[in-house]
This record gives structure tokens, sequence and C-alpha cells, in this order.
């Protein structure tokens, strides 16, 4: 027999689940006020939040990096004195 595997799934804690996804689906359409997202979620999604901001304060912060196009140009001009 095999077993069945663990799911944090909201379905599985409504009380008035008749065993149908379909139930379900038309039980969060009408109780709109009844369904949110798990603190836990939106624990997760705050702190995704504040490492993507201090991402992009690091980056634009950081100095500029130098531009390929000053490097080739004074390479190929010495390219071309050699030759």
């Amino acid at each position: 027999m095999t077993r069945r595997k663990k799911t944090r799934s909201l379905a599985d804690k409504v009380t008035i689940r008749t065993g149908k996804r379909k139930d379900y689906r038309r039980w969060r359409h009408d109780n709109p006020d009844e369904v949110a997202p798990s603190r836990r979620y939106v624990d997760k999604k705050t702190q995704q939040r504040k490492l993507q901001a201090e991402r992009k304060r690091q980056r634009q912060s950081a100095a500029p990096l130098p531009l390929h196009s000053s490097n080739a140009d004074s390479n190929t001009s010495n390219d071309e004195g050699s030759e």
C-alpha cells in the first residue's frame, strides 16, 4: 500500500468540504472574506521583499563598472600600430 503525501493545502482545513475540489472552490468564491493567506506565506513574502529591496539598494550604490568599449578601443589602436 502506498502512503499519501502530506500537504499544506488550505482545502483540507475547511470543514464544510464534501471531498470535492469543486465544492471548496465554490465555497471560496462565495466567502471571499473568510479566505486569507496563511501567516507563514505572508511572512515568507515579506522576507522576500526585504531581501529584494536590499539587493536593489546594493546594486544602485555600487561603483559603476568600466565600459568594455573604452578598453577595446585602446587595444585595437595598439594592435594596428604593431602591424
